[in-house]
């Protein structure tokens, strides 16, 4: 049995088969042996993307943030501009032809007073309960903050803020930034730092040398961070976001020298090589699709996908995407005008809820939640 879900903007149908039928299991590492489920998938190659301007699953964002609002020396203009796709079949990137990915450009030129950045945003609003993960490479010019985040509102934010400023190749300390948004901050002046949901963790690798996965896993009441699968903190409380929300990626600077520092003295780029998002929906629609493969007496573990965990080598190489397996890959009925071959899916398909599934009781739980 498969799926067909018709790409919007592609004469593209990927088959989606169904060994994922009933969904995504994620391993967590704040408890061993417990695995969460999800049913819905978002993953996106951006190396394999060559125009970003007919994309519907991510949208270039054009806003500008005055210097008083932004609380810096000059304010941040976002340009559509200054996000660029730079696909692998391009071949050599700025002298090496591995930086393939989606560009995130802070501009060195200041125009009205305000630093020329970058941001792109997931389409979707209804990210729910989920593992969200990054593929990034940071840039060596100073002064700049990148960053992946998972954003509701400015008070249900979860980041991972790069600045670097701090980054000091001398003595290897490259710092990481992990936030969570809430009421507290607001209060605080959004600064998180005088709250209980900051982190700032040192990373034991480079991250300007090459590409690494960033990972966050907004679970009920608590969120969790990676690197390359390694767990660097664990937040959890009332003060977690509770809805669905959206991801975005961003790189800019303001000039502020207690946060993003800059502008930097020459252009900055962030590359984003893939994003893979494991989810579940916050749109109550999405519950009405259950999958009816997911109620026969023959459901096992096999049509719940195990999400691999995300190493360095992946980051670099792309690692594993579902669709893209001997028993899920993107079919071409036809052809584009921009002649794409986008590395992306969304099921199309949600279940009524999620749930951990832990080890020697998965199907049983599973059914459980299914027959719910």
């Amino acid at each position: 049995m498969y799926l067909f879900r018709l790409l919007p903007g592609l004469a593209t149908i990927a088959l989606v088969a169904a060994d994922c039928e009933c969904g995504y299991r994620a391993r967590n590492s704040t408890h061993h042996g417990e695995e969460w489920m999800f049913t819905e998938a978002l993953e996106t190659d951006f190396s394999d993307i060559h125009d970003l301007s007919g994309n519907t699953d991510w949208i270039r964002q054009g806003f500008n943030v005055s210097a008083e609002d932004g609380r810096g020396g000059f304010g941040k203009s976002f340009k559509p501009s200054n996000v660029e796709a730079r696909p692998a079949s391009a071949g050599s990137i700025d002298g090496n032809a591995n930086d393939a990915g989606v560009a995130l450009r802070v501009s060195s030129t200041i125009e009205d007073n305000s630093v020329l950045s970058a941001e792109l945003d997931s389409s979707r609003l209804d990210l729910h309960w989920g593992s969200y993960r990054a593929s990034m490479k940071l840039p060596q010019v100073p002064g700049t903050c990148a960053a992946f985040f998972w954003y509701f509102n400015d008070t249900q934010e979860i980041d991972m803020e790069f600045l670097s400023a701090q980054f000091d190749h001398t003595n290897n300390v490259y710092p990481l930034s992990l936030v969570v948004q809430s009421r507290q901050s607001k209060m605080a002046g959004y600064d998180a730092t005088k709250t209980g949901t900051y982190r700032r963790v040192n990373l034991t690798f480079d991250p300007t040398l090459d590409f690494h996965e960033y990972r966050i896993d907004y679970l009920p009441g608590k969120v969790a961070f990676y690197a390359d699968s390694q767990l660097l903190a664990v937040m959890q409380g009332d003060e977690m976001p509770t809805a669905g929300g959206h991801m975005i990626l961003q790189h800019w600077s303001n000039g502020n020298p207690l946060w993003s520092g800059g502008p930097p003295k020459s252009d900055s780029i962030m590359i984003v090589r893939y994003v893979k998002a494991y989810f579940n929906s916050s749109n109550s629609d999405h519950l009405k699709g259950q999958s009816a493969a997911c109620h026969n007496e023959g459901t096992t573990l096999k049509d719940i996908c195990l999400i691999p965990d995300g190493t360095a080598g992946d980051a670099v190489s792309g690692g594993k995407f579902f669709f893209n397996t001997a028993d899920a890959t993107i079919k071409e009925t036809g052809s584009s005008e921009n002649n794409q071959s986008d590395r992306e899916r969304g099921r199309a398909t949600s279940f009524l809820a999620w749930g951990p599934v832990h080890s020697g009781f998965a199907l049983a739980i599973v059914l459980f939640l299914l027959e719910a």
